[in-house]
This record gives structure tokens, C-alpha cells and sequence, in this order.
């Protein structure tokens, strides 16, 4: 019943949203932000692609840590 509600609903958004517009086109002459990069090259390191990975191994530190990491209690007690 639940996927059946679910199906419904995107449907429905699907139906009644409106349609996607078509890329206008440039009758200024002035070059978009992605032609001005195209026309002058790829950069030789990209900072952003380097900023991404950091921060995907920043993600490491949220695995789950291991059972035995909890407390122990000490033979001195």
C-alpha cells in the first residue's frame, strides 16, 4: 500500500509539473561561463576536485569503531 502511495505521488509531480524550458540562445555574442572555460583549456590541477577528496577522507572518521574499542575495565580496580 505504501509503494503504491509513493508511486502516486510521482506521478502526480511528475504530471502536473511543468516542462522543462528550452536553453535560450545567445544572440549577444558574449560567451557563456563554460564556453570562456572551454575555449581557454583545462587547468593543469583542479582545487576544487583536490578540496573534495580531503574532505571524503575526512569521512573516514565516521565509520563505526570497532566493538572492543568500549570500556575495559582494569585489573587494578
Amino acid at each position: 500500500m505504501r509503494n503504491r502511495w509513493m508511486l502516486g505521488m510521482i506521478v502526480a509531480a511528475a504530471a502536473f509539473g511543468p516542462a522543462a524550458h528550452a536553453q535560450a540562445t545567445n544572440d549577444t555574442n558574449i560567451p557563456t561561463e563554460t564556453q570562456d572555460r572551454l575555449r581557454h583549456g583545462v587547468a593543469d590541477l583542479d582545487y576544487l576536485d583536490l578540496l573534495g577528496l580531503f574532505g571524503l577522507f575526512g569521512l573516514l572518521g565516521l565509520r563505526k569503531e570497532h566493538a572492543d574499542d568500549s570500556y575495559h575495565p582494569s585489573s587494578l580496580d
